[in-house]
């Protein structure tokens, strides 16, 4: 029977990804096979999980997923592992509303998972007790089974606030992580650097699992760990493969990195052969029946991007030639016509006539919903999509108009005027990210599309 926790705390920044990834590495490194997964929408903190596990990290999302739908992928994809280790998103109960709804405890408490609490012991003694006996008392459904004192001073600091938390909550302190002056995760906008663009990454990885091993008891948590139930109905529809029937293409890259594993999945499970290509090395893009570019950091790869002219001329003429085109926030704006940073414009795939620049702050973050209010080659009109957008580029200028667009926002920014999806030919483009669980149509209609243009290309 796989085991299973979660790894929450008090608030974001608290430290729980370091000791997140530390637990899954340390495990790793001692030979047990290890699933991660990620809470909420997130690609960053993710991605470190899957280096720390060597193999993908899953989403459990409770806005974007039926209760049913996450019960389902967490136990199919912790089949025949030995343990399951969420991580958990901003504070233990926080959620979007006072009842805490869509938070790490309510997916605790769907996954009947025990939770290991992290806290910030900086400038603080006994009344870390108080903040830990708060969340014991606040849903007795959730089920606190360790605590974990992060950046602790002195051993006479942790003695204290070891013996309080014990004394008052009858809760065992499970591990002791003293301050460092390492940063193992540096960070960017509002969450970590991702490892594909960290030049330490593996040694950080090492680092982590020494801390794990010299700092948390590891035998007592797996000790605390659940049991995960077994996979039910959606085995077969998670894990189905068919007969190759179409080529997609993935823009994978320093630039573009954002795709959950499951709607790379859910693609190969509709009959697609994924090709992965590096936008910044590639002279074109090679024979493909569809393309799906995913969200990232192209700003930080501007330039390469820019450079690598004979590219995005390839991307230019296939979306003119209908090729069934995807793309999601990175991968919108990689499809603009170019990119302000810095006092200099860096020309890009010209699909759209989109000038983008970037803003200090961020000008869309969180959860959104849609409605296709537009003809578009992947949506009908009429139905919804929830979804997520977290962006900090800004539109300096766009010679479209409404009719171009596709989606109105119900919740979130979107592109301009309350509206995103652009649309030309094949091509639909939007700055909301999608997760194949939560859209399952999503994969079929791209895999639909890309037969089309392929039959159609065999006849010509």
């Amino acid at each position: 029977m796989t085991k299973g926790i979660i790894v929450a705390g008090l608030s974001g920044g608290s430290g729980k990804s370091v000791v997140a990834v530390g637990l899954v590495a340390a495990y790793a490194r001692q030979g047990f096979k290890v699933v991660p997964f990620k809470k909420g929408p997130d690609y960053i903190d993710a991605g470190w999980m899957q280096l720390a596990a060597g193999q993908p990290c899953y989403n459990l999302d409770p806005y974007l997923m039926d209760p049913e739908i996450i019960k389902h992928s967490f136990m199919w994809h912790s089949d025949n592992a030995n343990m399951a280790i969420v991580e958990g998103n901003r504070g233990l109960f926080d959620g979007v509303n006072v009842e805490g709804a869509y938070s790490t405890a309510e997916l605790s408490v769907e996954l009947n998972l025990p939770v290991l609490l992290v806290v910030d012991c900086t400038k603080t003694t006994r009344t870390v007790a108080a903040l830990v006996l708060g969340c014991q008392k606040l849903d007795p459904r959730v089920m606190i089974r360790g605590v974990i004192l992060n950046r602790l001073g002195t051993a006479r600091h942790e003695s204290i606030v070891r013996q309080a938390v014990e004394h008052y909550t009858g809760i065992p302190v499970v591990g002791a992580v003293p301050r460092s002056k390492t940063d193992y995760f540096p960070q960017r906008h509002l969450g970590l650097t991702p490892y594909h663009e960290h030049d330490g990454a593996d040694q950080a990885i090492s680092m982590l699992a020494d801390i794990a091993k010299k700092h948390l008891d590891l035998n007592t948590i797996r000790n605390l760990m659940g049991d995960v139930g077994q996979p039910g109905i959606l085995a077969e529809a998670i894990s189905g493969e068919t007969s190759t029937k179409v080529r997609i293409g993935i823009l994978k890259d320093a630039a573009f990195q954002f795709y959950y594993p499951e709607n790379l999945d859910a693609l190969v499970a509709e009959g697609a052969e994924l090709v992965a290509i590096n936008a910044m090395t590639a002279r074109t893009l090679p024979e493909l029946d569809g393309l799906y570019i995913g969200g990232g950091f192209p700003e930080t790869g501007a330039r390469r991007l820019a450079e690598n002219s004979s590219f995005r001329q390839s991307v230019k003429l296939a979306a003119e030639s209908g090729l069934p085109i995807y793309a999601e926030c990175g991968g919108l704006i990689y499809l603009g016509e170019s990119i302000l940073l810095d006092e200099e414009e860096y020309p890009l795939a010209g699909v759209f006539p989109i000038r983008f620049g970037l803003n200090r702050k961020p000008q869309a973050h969180g959860y959104t919903k849609l409605m296709v209010s537009g003809r578009n080659p992947f949506y009908k009109v009429g139905e919804r999509i929830k979804g997520h957008e977290f962006r900090y580029s800004t539109i300096l200028s766009w010679q479209g108009d409404q009719a171009d667009l596709a989606l109105e926002m119900e919740r979130g920014v979107g592109f301009m005027d309350n509206m995103d999806g652009l649309i030309y030919k094949n091509v639909l483009a939007l700055y909301t990210h999608i997760h194949a669980l939560s859209t399952p149509q999503w994969a079929g209609r791209l895999v639909a599309r890309a037969l089309e243009f392929k039959t159609q290309r065999k006849k010509i």
